[in-house]
Protein backbone atom coordinates (compact mmCIF):
# COMPACT_ATOMS: atom_id res chain seq x y z
CA UNK A 1 0.00 0.00 0.00
CA UNK A 2 1.09 3.22 -1.04
CA UNK A 3 0.39 6.57 1.34
CA UNK A 4 0.23 10.07 0.36
CA UNK A 5 2.16 10.41 3.57
CA UNK A 6 4.64 8.94 5.65
CA UNK A 7 4.57 4.89 5.58
CA UNK A 8 5.76 4.40 9.00
CA UNK A 9 2.56 6.14 10.15
CA UNK A 10 0.18 4.11 7.69
CA UNK A 11 1.77 1.05 9.28
CA UNK A 12 0.81 2.20 12.72
CA UNK A 13 -2.54 3.42 11.88
CA UNK A 14 -3.34 -0.25 10.17
CA UNK A 15 -1.33 -2.89 12.80
CA UNK A 16 -3.81 -1.15 15.10
CA UNK A 17 -6.82 -1.18 13.73
CA UNK A 18 -8.61 -4.01 14.49
CA UNK A 19 -11.53 -3.77 11.88
CA UNK A 20 -8.78 -5.08 9.67
CA UNK A 21 -8.34 -8.50 11.21
CA UNK A 22 -9.71 -10.33 8.70
CA UNK A 23 -7.62 -9.33 6.05
CA UNK A 24 -5.08 -11.89 5.51
CA UNK A 25 -1.94 -12.54 3.82
CA UNK A 26 -2.26 -14.83 1.03
CA UNK A 27 0.85 -16.92 0.29
CA UNK A 28 0.56 -18.81 -3.01
CA UNK A 29 4.23 -21.05 -2.44
CA UNK A 30 4.17 -22.82 -6.13
CA UNK A 31 4.74 -19.91 -7.62
CA UNK A 32 6.49 -17.22 -4.89
CA UNK A 33 3.70 -14.70 -4.88
CA UNK A 34 2.14 -13.03 -2.44
CA UNK A 35 -1.39 -11.99 -2.06
CA UNK A 36 -3.93 -10.52 0.35
CA UNK A 37 -7.26 -11.66 0.56
CA UNK A 38 -10.65 -10.64 3.34
CA UNK A 39 -12.45 -13.83 5.18
CA UNK A 40 -16.01 -13.68 4.15
CA UNK A 41 -19.33 -14.25 7.31
CA UNK A 42 -19.10 -17.42 6.62
CA UNK A 43 -15.69 -18.00 8.78
CA UNK A 44 -14.44 -20.70 6.13
CA UNK A 45 -13.56 -19.28 2.63
CA UNK A 46 -11.61 -16.04 1.74
CA UNK A 47 -12.04 -14.06 -1.19
CA UNK A 48 -8.99 -12.64 -2.99
CA UNK A 49 -7.88 -12.49 -6.95
CA UNK A 50 -8.53 -14.73 -9.52
CA UNK A 51 -4.21 -13.81 -10.73
CA UNK A 52 -2.96 -14.41 -7.07
CA UNK A 53 -3.70 -18.47 -6.71
CA UNK A 54 -5.12 -19.36 -10.30
CA UNK A 55 -1.91 -21.21 -11.10
CA UNK A 56 -1.71 -23.05 -7.77
CA UNK A 57 -3.04 -26.18 -6.08
CA UNK A 58 -4.93 -25.68 -3.47
CA UNK A 59 -2.72 -27.55 -1.23
CA UNK A 60 0.19 -25.03 -1.91
CA UNK A 61 -2.24 -21.90 -0.95
CA UNK A 62 -1.73 -20.85 3.03
CA UNK A 63 -3.22 -17.62 4.78
CA UNK A 64 -2.21 -15.59 8.03
CA UNK A 65 -4.64 -14.14 9.94
CA UNK A 66 -3.48 -11.60 12.24
CA UNK A 67 -5.26 -10.67 15.17
CA UNK A 68 -5.24 -9.35 18.86
CA UNK A 69 -5.35 -13.11 19.75
CA UNK A 70 -2.21 -13.72 17.76
CA UNK A 71 -0.77 -14.79 14.43
CA UNK A 72 -3.10 -18.25 12.84
CA UNK A 73 -1.97 -19.74 9.66
CA UNK A 74 -4.61 -21.77 7.60
CA UNK A 75 -4.21 -24.22 4.89
CA UNK A 76 -6.24 -23.86 1.48
CA UNK A 77 -8.64 -27.44 1.02
CA UNK A 78 -10.22 -26.04 -2.35
CA UNK A 79 -9.60 -22.87 -4.91
CA UNK A 80 -12.67 -22.12 -6.45
CA UNK A 81 -11.75 -19.39 -9.81
CA UNK A 82 -14.48 -17.02 -11.38
CA UNK A 83 -14.74 -19.23 -14.50
CA UNK A 84 -15.49 -16.02 -16.32
CA UNK A 85 -12.02 -15.13 -15.54
CA UNK A 86 -10.34 -12.80 -18.26
CA UNK A 87 -6.77 -12.71 -17.75
CA UNK A 88 -6.16 -10.83 -21.36
CA UNK A 89 -8.85 -8.04 -20.00
CA UNK A 90 -8.57 -8.62 -16.26
CA UNK A 91 -12.05 -9.34 -16.02
CA UNK A 92 -13.64 -11.17 -13.00
CA UNK A 93 -10.53 -11.34 -11.23
CA UNK A 94 -12.19 -13.30 -8.29
CA UNK A 95 -11.15 -16.50 -6.82
CA UNK A 96 -12.28 -17.78 -3.43
CA UNK A 97 -10.09 -19.98 -0.88
CA UNK A 98 -11.79 -22.27 0.87
CA UNK A 99 -10.25 -23.03 4.49
CA UNK A 100 -9.61 -26.64 5.80
CA UNK A 101 -10.79 -25.46 9.25
CA UNK A 102 -12.53 -22.07 10.48
CA UNK A 103 -10.96 -19.05 10.92
CA UNK A 104 -10.01 -17.95 14.58
CA UNK A 105 -12.96 -16.71 16.29
CA UNK A 106 -11.03 -13.02 16.73
CA UNK A 107 -10.75 -12.55 13.03
CA UNK A 108 -13.87 -10.05 11.60
CA UNK A 109 -15.79 -11.81 9.01
CA UNK A 110 -17.74 -9.23 6.12
CA UNK A 111 -20.41 -9.18 4.09
CA UNK A 112 -20.45 -8.10 0.47
CA UNK A 113 -21.39 -4.53 -0.79
CA UNK A 114 -24.64 -5.18 -3.16
CA UNK A 115 -25.42 -2.10 -4.43
CA UNK A 116 -24.09 -0.58 -7.78
CA UNK A 117 -23.83 2.69 -6.40
CA UNK A 118 -19.84 2.55 -5.89
CA UNK A 119 -19.09 5.36 -8.17
CA UNK A 120 -18.27 8.39 -6.10
CA UNK A 121 -17.74 6.42 -3.09
CA UNK A 122 -14.90 6.78 -1.01
CA UNK A 123 -13.79 3.33 0.24
CA UNK A 124 -11.11 1.74 2.33
CA UNK A 125 -8.55 -0.35 0.79
CA UNK A 126 -6.41 -2.93 2.78
CA UNK A 127 -3.61 -5.50 2.17
CA UNK A 128 -0.32 -6.40 2.79
CA UNK A 129 1.14 -5.20 -0.61
CA UNK A 130 4.83 -3.02 -0.83
CA UNK A 131 5.22 0.30 1.01
CA UNK A 132 6.05 3.75 -0.17
CA UNK A 133 4.75 7.46 -0.79
CA UNK A 134 3.22 8.69 -3.65
CA UNK A 135 6.21 10.32 -4.40
CA UNK A 136 8.44 7.89 -4.54
CA UNK A 137 6.10 5.06 -5.27
CA UNK A 138 6.01 1.28 -3.50
CA UNK A 139 9.12 -0.30 -2.43
CA UNK A 140 9.50 -3.43 -1.08
CA UNK A 141 9.43 -5.05 2.29
CA UNK A 142 11.29 -8.36 3.94
CA UNK A 143 7.59 -8.42 6.49
CA UNK A 144 4.78 -7.53 5.28
CA UNK A 145 2.34 -6.16 6.88
CA UNK A 146 -1.32 -5.32 7.08
CA UNK A 147 -1.86 -1.65 5.92
CA UNK A 148 -5.19 0.54 4.63
CA UNK A 149 -5.84 3.53 2.73
CA UNK A 150 -8.29 5.61 1.29
CA UNK A 151 -9.25 7.00 -1.95
CA UNK A 152 -12.37 7.35 -4.39
CA UNK A 153 -13.90 4.93 -6.73
CA UNK A 154 -14.55 7.42 -9.84
CA UNK A 155 -15.61 5.77 -12.91
CA UNK A 156 -15.27 2.30 -14.36
CA UNK A 157 -12.67 0.37 -16.57
CA UNK A 158 -15.14 0.19 -19.17
CA UNK A 159 -16.00 4.20 -19.28
CA UNK A 160 -11.56 4.68 -19.02
CA UNK A 161 -11.31 2.81 -21.90
CA UNK A 162 -14.44 4.62 -23.49
CA UNK A 163 -12.06 7.51 -22.89
CA UNK A 164 -8.44 6.65 -23.97
CA UNK A 165 -9.79 3.77 -27.04
CA UNK A 166 -6.30 2.75 -28.27
CA UNK A 167 -4.06 4.54 -25.72
CA UNK A 168 -5.74 1.85 -23.23
CA UNK A 169 -4.40 -1.53 -24.62
CA UNK A 170 -7.01 -4.14 -23.27
CA UNK A 171 -10.66 -4.35 -23.59
CA UNK A 172 -12.56 -4.08 -19.84
CA UNK A 173 -16.49 -4.10 -21.11
CA UNK A 174 -19.67 -4.53 -18.89
CA UNK A 175 -18.43 -1.71 -16.45
CA UNK A 176 -17.43 -4.97 -14.36
CA UNK A 177 -14.45 -3.07 -12.75
CA UNK A 178 -13.92 -0.10 -10.45
CA UNK A 179 -11.35 2.54 -10.82
CA UNK A 180 -9.68 5.41 -9.17
CA UNK A 181 -6.34 7.27 -9.26
CA UNK A 182 -3.47 8.47 -6.90
CA UNK A 183 -3.90 11.94 -6.19
CA UNK A 184 -1.42 14.25 -4.68
CA UNK A 185 -4.22 17.76 -4.63
CA UNK A 186 -2.57 19.01 -7.72
CA UNK A 187 -4.53 18.83 -11.17
CA UNK A 188 -1.47 18.25 -12.95
CA UNK A 189 -0.84 14.78 -11.49
CA UNK A 190 -5.05 14.40 -10.98
CA UNK A 191 -5.06 11.22 -13.72
CA UNK A 192 -9.07 10.80 -14.30
CA UNK A 193 -9.37 14.89 -14.87
CA UNK A 194 -6.56 15.27 -17.46
CA UNK A 195 -7.61 11.68 -19.25
CA UNK A 196 -11.04 11.89 -18.72
CA UNK A 197 -12.51 15.23 -16.98
CA UNK A 198 -13.61 13.74 -14.25
CA UNK A 199 -11.14 16.59 -11.77
CA UNK A 200 -11.04 15.37 -8.35
CA UNK A 201 -8.06 15.98 -6.81
CA UNK A 202 -8.45 13.46 -4.09
CA UNK A 203 -8.35 12.91 -0.27
CA UNK A 204 -5.47 14.61 0.83
CA UNK A 205 -3.09 12.68 3.41
CA UNK A 206 -5.20 9.80 3.74
CA UNK A 207 -5.38 9.08 -0.37
CA UNK A 208 -3.23 5.86 -0.98
CA UNK A 209 -3.37 3.20 -3.60
CA UNK A 210 -2.42 -0.69 -4.15
CA UNK A 211 0.42 -1.50 -4.97
CA UNK A 212 2.25 -5.30 -5.37
CA UNK A 213 1.34 -7.30 -2.72
CA UNK A 214 -2.12 -6.08 -2.14
CA UNK A 215 -3.61 -7.78 -4.78
CA UNK A 216 -7.28 -9.48 -3.97
CA UNK A 217 -7.17 -7.39 -0.93
CA UNK A 218 -11.02 -5.88 -0.23
CA UNK A 219 -12.06 -2.17 -0.99
CA UNK A 220 -14.43 -1.90 2.18
CA UNK A 221 -17.55 0.58 1.50
CA UNK A 222 -19.37 1.04 5.00
CA UNK A 223 -17.33 -2.12 6.41
CA UNK A 224 -18.76 -4.01 3.40
CA UNK A 225 -16.53 -5.65 0.28
CA UNK A 226 -16.92 -3.47 -2.68
CA UNK A 227 -13.78 -4.50 -4.76
CA UNK A 228 -11.45 -6.60 -4.82
CA UNK A 229 -7.83 -5.07 -5.83
CA UNK A 230 -6.89 -5.86 -9.57
CA UNK A 231 -4.06 -4.17 -10.86
CA UNK A 232 -2.03 -0.77 -11.23
CA UNK A 233 -1.54 1.07 -14.21
CA UNK A 234 0.18 4.19 -15.33
CA UNK A 235 -1.54 5.96 -18.98
CA UNK A 236 -1.42 8.42 -20.91
CA UNK A 237 -2.55 10.31 -24.23
CA UNK A 238 -1.56 12.74 -26.81
CA UNK A 239 0.83 14.30 -24.60
CA UNK A 240 -0.66 14.28 -21.13
CA UNK A 241 1.26 12.13 -18.43
CA UNK A 242 -0.16 12.48 -15.28
CA UNK A 243 2.51 10.30 -13.83
CA UNK A 244 4.91 11.44 -11.64
CA UNK A 245 7.01 9.00 -12.46
CA UNK A 246 5.96 7.92 -15.79
CA UNK A 247 8.58 5.75 -17.27
CA UNK A 248 7.56 2.82 -15.22
CA UNK A 249 4.64 2.02 -12.83
CA UNK A 250 4.96 1.39 -9.05
CA UNK A 251 1.57 2.93 -7.28
CA UNK A 252 3.01 6.41 -7.56
CA UNK A 253 1.01 9.95 -7.99
CA UNK A 254 -1.02 10.08 -10.93
CA UNK A 255 -1.56 6.65 -11.44
CA UNK A 256 -4.49 4.34 -11.60
CA UNK A 257 -5.37 1.38 -9.85
CA UNK A 258 -8.48 -1.24 -10.56
CA UNK A 259 -10.89 -3.61 -8.31
CA UNK A 260 -13.05 -6.41 -9.45
CA UNK A 261 -16.28 -5.23 -8.93
CA UNK A 262 -18.16 -7.41 -6.23
CA UNK A 263 -21.36 -6.22 -6.47
CA UNK A 264 -21.08 -7.76 -10.10
CA UNK A 265 -19.37 -10.76 -8.82
CA UNK A 266 -21.74 -11.30 -6.37
CA UNK A 267 -23.63 -14.27 -7.77
CA UNK A 268 -20.46 -16.34 -8.43
CA UNK A 269 -19.21 -15.52 -4.63
CA UNK A 270 -22.67 -16.42 -3.10
CA UNK A 271 -23.29 -20.02 -4.83
CA UNK A 272 -19.46 -20.95 -4.98
CA UNK A 273 -19.85 -20.53 -1.15
CA UNK A 274 -23.06 -22.36 -0.88
CA UNK A 275 -21.47 -25.16 -2.83
CA UNK A 276 -18.40 -25.61 -0.43
CA UNK A 277 -20.98 -26.06 2.37
CA UNK A 278 -21.04 -29.49 2.65
CA UNK A 279 -22.63 -30.04 5.53
CA UNK A 280 -25.04 -27.60 5.10
CA UNK A 281 -28.62 -28.46 5.29
CA UNK A 282 -31.03 -28.74 1.64
CA UNK A 283 -34.50 -29.74 2.75
CA UNK A 284 -36.51 -28.27 6.26
CA UNK A 285 -35.95 -32.77 7.61
CA UNK A 286 -32.16 -31.83 7.77
CA UNK A 287 -32.37 -28.54 10.12
CA UNK A 288 -31.02 -29.48 13.46
CA UNK A 289 -32.08 -26.61 16.31
CA UNK A 290 -29.79 -28.18 18.99
CA UNK A 291 -26.00 -27.46 18.19
CA UNK A 292 -22.97 -28.96 20.22
CA UNK A 293 -21.04 -25.96 21.89
CA UNK A 294 -17.37 -27.89 20.93
CA UNK A 295 -14.20 -27.47 23.12
CA UNK A 296 -12.29 -23.79 23.72
CA UNK A 297 -10.72 -23.29 20.39
CA UNK A 298 -13.33 -25.37 18.09
CA UNK A 299 -15.92 -23.44 16.04
CA UNK A 300 -18.96 -25.14 15.02
CA UNK A 301 -21.82 -24.31 12.70
CA UNK A 302 -25.38 -23.61 13.50
CA UNK A 303 -27.58 -23.49 9.96
CA UNK A 304 -31.16 -21.96 9.43
CA UNK A 305 -32.85 -22.49 5.96
CA UNK A 306 -34.65 -20.28 4.30
CA UNK A 307 -37.45 -21.26 1.56
CA UNK A 308 -38.80 -19.67 -0.96
CA UNK A 309 -42.00 -21.15 -2.84
CA UNK A 310 -41.79 -19.37 -5.91
CA UNK A 311 -39.65 -19.44 -8.96
CA UNK A 312 -36.88 -17.14 -9.20
CA UNK A 313 -35.91 -15.28 -12.51
CA UNK A 314 -32.99 -13.37 -13.51
CA UNK A 315 -34.55 -10.19 -13.61
CA UNK A 316 -36.59 -10.45 -10.56
CA UNK A 317 -34.31 -10.82 -7.33
CA UNK A 318 -35.33 -12.18 -4.54
CA UNK A 319 -33.56 -11.43 -1.21
CA UNK A 320 -33.87 -10.99 2.48
CA UNK A 321 -31.89 -9.51 5.11
CA UNK A 322 -31.05 -11.29 8.13
CA UNK A 323 -29.51 -10.62 11.74
CA UNK A 324 -28.92 -12.37 14.90
CA UNK A 325 -29.88 -11.63 17.86
CA UNK A 326 -29.23 -12.73 21.35
CA UNK A 327 -31.34 -14.98 23.57
CA UNK A 328 -29.39 -16.31 26.80
CA UNK A 329 -25.96 -16.63 24.53
CA UNK A 330 -24.37 -13.67 23.87
CA UNK A 331 -22.72 -12.55 20.57
CA UNK A 332 -18.82 -12.59 21.17
CA UNK A 333 -18.68 -14.95 23.47
CA UNK A 334 -21.34 -17.87 22.53
CA UNK A 335 -21.86 -17.39 18.91
CA UNK A 336 -20.63 -14.80 15.88
CA UNK A 337 -23.02 -11.93 15.17
CA UNK A 338 -24.19 -11.90 11.66
CA UNK A 339 -26.13 -9.75 9.66
CA UNK A 340 -26.49 -9.79 5.94
CA UNK A 341 -28.30 -10.22 3.04
CA UNK A 342 -29.41 -13.78 1.52
CA UNK A 343 -30.22 -13.57 -2.25
CA UNK A 344 -32.26 -15.95 -4.08
CA UNK A 345 -30.97 -17.14 -7.74
CA UNK A 346 -32.78 -18.94 -10.13
CA UNK A 347 -33.24 -22.59 -9.84
CA UNK A 348 -32.94 -21.93 -5.84
CA UNK A 349 -35.36 -22.75 -3.06
CA UNK A 350 -34.05 -23.18 -0.09
CA UNK A 351 -30.77 -21.13 0.74
CA UNK A 352 -29.07 -22.36 3.91
CA UNK A 353 -27.15 -19.30 6.42
CA UNK A 354 -24.23 -20.37 8.59
CA UNK A 355 -23.65 -19.22 12.09
CA UNK A 356 -20.86 -20.13 13.83
CA UNK A 357 -20.95 -21.26 17.44
CA UNK A 358 -18.04 -20.54 19.74
CA UNK A 359 -16.80 -23.61 21.81
CA UNK A 360 -15.34 -23.39 25.37
CA UNK A 361 -14.91 -25.80 28.63
CA UNK A 362 -16.74 -23.85 31.23
CA UNK A 363 -19.65 -25.88 32.32
CA UNK A 364 -22.77 -23.66 32.01
CA UNK A 365 -26.55 -24.47 30.79
CA UNK A 366 -27.60 -24.57 27.61
CA UNK A 367 -28.20 -21.34 25.85
CA UNK A 368 -29.91 -19.51 23.30
CA UNK A 369 -29.54 -17.45 20.26
CA UNK A 370 -32.12 -16.18 17.35
CA UNK A 371 -31.87 -15.58 13.91
CA UNK A 372 -34.61 -12.76 12.33
CA UNK A 373 -34.85 -12.31 8.47
CA UNK A 374 -37.18 -9.17 7.56
CA UNK A 375 -37.34 -6.70 4.50
CA UNK A 376 -38.23 -9.42 1.98
CA UNK A 377 -38.37 -8.31 -1.75
CA UNK A 378 -39.84 -10.15 -4.72
CA UNK A 379 -41.68 -12.16 -2.28
CA UNK A 380 -43.47 -12.01 0.78
CA UNK A 381 -43.79 -14.34 4.22
CA UNK A 382 -46.69 -16.31 5.45
CA UNK A 383 -49.92 -14.77 6.83
CA UNK A 384 -48.58 -11.23 5.97
CA UNK A 385 -45.58 -11.36 8.62
CA UNK A 386 -43.19 -8.63 8.49
CA UNK A 387 -40.36 -10.42 10.03
CA UNK A 388 -39.76 -13.86 10.51
CA UNK A 389 -37.65 -15.36 13.80
CA UNK A 390 -35.97 -19.34 14.19
CA UNK A 391 -34.13 -19.96 17.65
CA UNK A 392 -30.88 -22.48 18.09
CA UNK A 393 -29.87 -24.23 21.37
CA UNK A 394 -26.56 -24.24 22.18
CA UNK A 395 -25.80 -27.47 23.78
CA UNK A 396 -22.74 -27.34 26.62
CA UNK A 397 -20.27 -30.25 26.66
CA UNK A 398 -18.51 -29.58 29.74
CA UNK A 399 -19.01 -31.51 32.46
CA UNK A 400 -19.07 -30.07 36.03
CA UNK A 401 -16.12 -30.82 38.33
Amino acid sequence: MVMSTSWSELQLHADTDSRYDGVVYVSNRQEYIAGSGALLFDGRAILTAAHVVRHAPSGDIEVRFETAAGVVWRKATQVIIDPSYDATNSLHDAALIILDQPAPAAADRYHLYRSNDELGKTFTMVGYGDIGTGTTGAMSQSTPYRHDAQNTFDTTATQLKNALESAMAWTPHGDMTLVADFDDGSVAHDALGRLMGLYNTGLGAAEGLIAPGDSGGPAFINGQIAGVASYVTSLAKAGITPDVTPYRTDASFGEIAAWTRVSNEQQFIDQALRQSWTDAPHAPAQVKTVITEGNAGQITTAWFLVNYSGTVTADQPVEVKYTTLDGTATAGQDYIATQGTLVFYPGEQAVPIPVEIIGDDIPESNETFYLKIYDPVGGTFPDGATELIGMRTIQDNDAAL
